[in-house]
């Protein structure tokens, strides 16, 4: 029997891959990669190693979730060593569990390599904490996309009610519905909300606004997926750094000539 590494690759910037990470991937046979895993990572693979694409694009899933547990037991049994790379962490909204209990089903071993999740890095490369000591004592990662569309599962008053600060994860398509769930579970319209896209890459913009006013911004800037979506008010930091950075650099230091 081979063994199965669930690798978390991390939200985008390569150089936020963990170094276990890099050598599971290193010493792989056989690479499973999901849509978001930055193609610089997948260079530092053997040139003998088998690449695999496992993306899944919105409402469109090139290779379904039964066929990768199938290739991952299947090359597991025939002696590999297998990496299952998935974009930020395979715990964290990646169907690392579903994948671990067909390996268990199977007898063959696995570990888990965590990774960076976009939550938590898209923001702060924004400027943005998740957490903060005045604003921000408590936050939720939640799903904006269920099986069948809008996520009408999420307990959204008890979110609206009880956390300062929301991240949410593919919620681009229903960011209407999302908005306006929040709004009628008793959030403020002027809580702050920042969207980032492509967030830790080069591509990155963000967009701010509230829950009343982000709509509009994001057709103005055509924001699109990949996106994580930030509620709170922790969002004025960013926005506070962002004005204190533009401050200092509006003042130039005059050089003397001696």
């Amino acid at each position: 029997m081979g063994k199965v590494y669930l690798v978390g690759a991390g939200p985008g910037d390569p150089d936020l891959i963990t170094v276990k990470a890099l050598k599971a991937i290193q010493q792989a046979d056989v690479i499973l990669y999901d849509r978001l895993v930055n193609p610089q990572i997948l260079q530092e693979a053997k040139k003998e190693a088998d690449l695999i694409y496992c993306g899944k694009l919105p409402k469109l899933h090139l290779m379904k979730q039964d066929t990768i547990n199938h290739l991952l037991v299947k090359y597991g049994k025939k002696g590999k060593n297998v990496v299952r790379l998935k974009g930020g962490d395979p715990f964290v909204f990646g169907r690392g569990a579903e994948e671990a209990e067909a390996l268990v089903k199977n007898g063959i071993d696995y570990e888990i390599v965590p990774g960076i999740t976009a939550g938590i890095a898209a923001p702060a490369y924004a400027d943005i904490p998740v957490t903060h000591r005045e604003l921000g004592r408590s936050f939720a990662v939640v799903t904006g996309h269920c099986k069948d569309g809008e996520p009408s599962e999420i307990k959204w008053e008890y979110l609206a009610k009880s956390v300062d600060t929301i991240a949410i994860y593919m919620g681009m398509s229903n960011l209407e519905y999302i908005t306006d769930q929040l709004m009628s579970h008793g959030l403020p319209a002027s809580t702050p909300i920042a969207i980032i896209q492509e967030g830790t890459t080069a591509n990155q913009k963000k967009v701010s606004g509230t829950l009343q006013t982000i709509i509009e911004q994001v057709e103005k800037h055509q924001i699109q997926n990949p996106a994580m979506i930030v509620i709170g008010e922790v969002v004025k930091v960013g926005e506070r750094l962002q004005s204190l950075k533009e401050s200092f650099q509006e003042i130039r230091p005059i050089s003397t000539a001696l």
